[in-house]
């Protein structure tokens, strides 16, 4: 019976690909033209790459456009999806180079793949019909939810690199700005030191500027892909001191000043929660070994002395 129930899924999970791919293919000739506009656009000299080199990149290629076109026929036929808030989490994950519907796709394929593999799995194990339905379920509901809790996750962890380091970068552009350099040029030293999120955001935004936005508008743009405190706070200043004519040293040294605060109070805050959060792992994990062992032997001895 497991065998079969296996053998049915496989069958039709075979039927489903084959239509799938009869019904996108004109949207896979359209994501290559679309990918080979791109490639003209950015790329350099081109060099030979080696034939496994080139394999991986026809396969990657290949299945990128699978994915684009699961996701535009996600967010275009079967669900009602907000692109902007997909693409805004995926730039603030660091991923710009995937988009919002190709995203999308990446979880579609994710909730076909991990069902089919929780059917082997289950299968292999012998488990019942029941079983395997919910192992499928519970495959669909981790292959969908499981790549947006990672996005989410891993954007909320940069965001949170980027405050950290944003007051080291402010101490660096007062430094250099006292001695005499630009504020562009300053962006630039500090860009060429910087590592991590932080580095990449402040060469995103130099890049911009090259291409002919003022520095205000790279600056807002940065608050659009980093909407933090912190960031907010220094574009914020930012601008109202270019407009007003402030000293932009003072005004970058009151921020050093006041992110250095908020981040002492971040910190505070978070050790007065750490008693409350501790306290459902010591009363379900600690607390029962430590009666086992210590009240273990004297119930065993009161158990033994009333037998006897």
């Amino acid at each position: 019976m497991v065998l079969l129930a296996i053998i049915a899924v496989a069958l039709l999970a075979f039927a489903v690909v084959l239509v799938m791919s009869a019904l996108l293919e004109p949207r896979l000739r359209r994501s290559a033209h679309m990918t080979q506009i791109e490639a003209y656009g950015y790329a350099g000299t081109a060099q030979a790459a080696p034939g496994r080199q080139r394999e991986r990149q026809s396969a990657k290629k290949t299945f990128d456009d699978i994915a684009n076109s699961l996701g535009d026929l996600v967010a275009g036929s079967l669900l009602r999806v907000r692109e902007d808030e997909i693409q805004r989490e995926l730039i603030a994950a660091g991923y710009f180079n995937i988009g919002a519907r190709r995203f999308l796709g990446y979880r579609a394929i994710s909730a076909i793949v991990l069902p089919i593999c929780a059917v082997w799995f289950v299968g292999l194990l012998g488990g019942s019909p029941a079983v395997i339905l919910v192992g499928v379920i519970i495959a669909i509901v981790i292959g969908w939810i499981g790549p947006s809790f990672y996005v989410h996750r891993r954007a909320a962890q940069r965001l949170q690199k980027i405050d950290q380091a944003l007051p080291a970068l402010i101490d660096l552009l007062v430094v250099t700005l006292e001695a005499g350099v630009a504020f562009t040029g300053a962006m630039r030293m500090a860009a060429q030191r910087l590592e991590g999120p932080l580095g990449e955001e402040i060469r995103l935004t130099i890049q911009e500027q090259s291409l002919g936005l003022s520095t205000l508008e790279a600056l807002e743009n940065w608050l659009k892909r980093c909407d933090t405190p912190s960031v907010r706070s220094f574009v914020r200043a930012m601008v109202q001191g270019d407009r007003l004519g402030v000293s932009i040293g003072q005004i970058l040294r009151n921020q050093a000043i006041e992110m250095r605060a908020r981040q002492k109070a971040t910190i505070e805050e978070r050790a007065q929660k750490a008693p409350v959060k501790i306290l459902f792992p010591l009363v379900t994990l600690i607390f029962p070994a430590m009666f086992v062992i210590i009240l273990g032997p004297a119930l065993f001895e009161i158990s033994k002395g009333l037998h006897g």
